[in-house]
């Protein structure tokens, strides 16, 4: 039996192919990077606007390390860091569950003494 000599490769399945897959990731792509999916909101008269806070983390490391959005820091500088933010403004601690516990009370004492008043303890489930 003899084998036959195709000459040119039809490319046109293929193309088909990506054009799908090339709409798929063009309609989903703006969901991803918006985060929302745009919707047209009525009008209201006594609306409020949103008050868009900024969330700061603070890592306690059972080394005694404490980060501040990622930055290494002291108790000092985190005051200093957090002193620009709102009182109301989300403050979220987590700690190492084998982290000193006298490091997680400085951070939450210097918290209460500049009066924040969001403050929230990151656990797992």
């Amino acid at each position: 039996m003899k084998l036959k000599k195709y000459d040119s490769i039809n490319v046109i399945p293929f193309i088909d192919v990506l054009l799908v897959l090339l709409a798929i990731v063009l309609m989903t792509s703006t969901f991803i990077t918006k985060g929302i999916i745009p919707v047209s909101l009525p009008n209201a008269k006594s609306a409020d606007n949103l008050k868009v806070n900024k969330e700061v983390i603070i890592v306690i490391k059972k080394t005694g390390e404490v980060y501040c959005n990622n930055n290494i820091t002291n108790i000092q500088n985190i005051q200093e860091h957090i002193l620009q933010f709102k009182k109301d403004t989300p403050i979220h601690i987590r700690s190492d569950k084998e982290a000193k516990f006298d490091n997680f009370v400085q951070v939450l004492d210097m918290l209460k003494r500049n009066e924040f008043e969001n403050i929230s303890i990151v656990t797992k489930k």
